[in-house]
């Protein structure tokens, strides 16, 4: 399922993005799915952090969504598959929902295949992450 325009993506997730689907290359389980991330990347547009407007999905934002078929609402933060975890809503990047709303921007809908079907998203907020100034590089301070 092809977007229609490319997706928005800073340097640095690109470049864990791009790692992470060479490490799993080999796993034969995720293919189909690594393979729509793989395209997704290779026409992005890839810019600096800082170019990267503040209404944008990118890892580690907070994502505000809604369910457009429940109208269920809830708030998830993208991830490195290392750094997921359901329960405190940290979705990996590379899970399927994770990938259908990487480089969306606030008020897109996204239309996503999901294991149970079809699934219609909208991005209701992308908002900073609380430890937003703390992102990123282990054992700096």
């Amino acid at each position: 399922m092809m977007r229609e325009r490319p997706i928005v993506i800073s340097e640095p997730d690109a470049r864990v993005l791009r790692g992470l689907l060479m490490s799993r290359a080999a796993a034969s389980h995720d293919q189909e799915h690594l393979e729509e991330l793989r395209s997704e990347l290779e026409r992005a547009q890839v810019l600096e952090p800082g170019e990267i407007s503040a209404n944008v999905v990118t890892m580690h934002k907070l994502v505000r969504i809604q369910d457009l078929s429940s109208g269920k609402r809830q708030e998830l933060t993208l991830v490195s598959p290392a750094e997921a975890d359901v329960a405190a809503r940290r979705i990996s990047v590379l899970a399927p929902l994770g990938t259908a709303l990487l480089g969306y921007r606030e008020g897109d809908e996204v239309e996503w295949l999901m294991p149970g079907g079809i699934r219609r998203l909208r991005i209701e907020a992308v908002l900073q992450p609380a430890n937003a100034g703390s992102l990123g590089i282990a054992g700096a301070h």
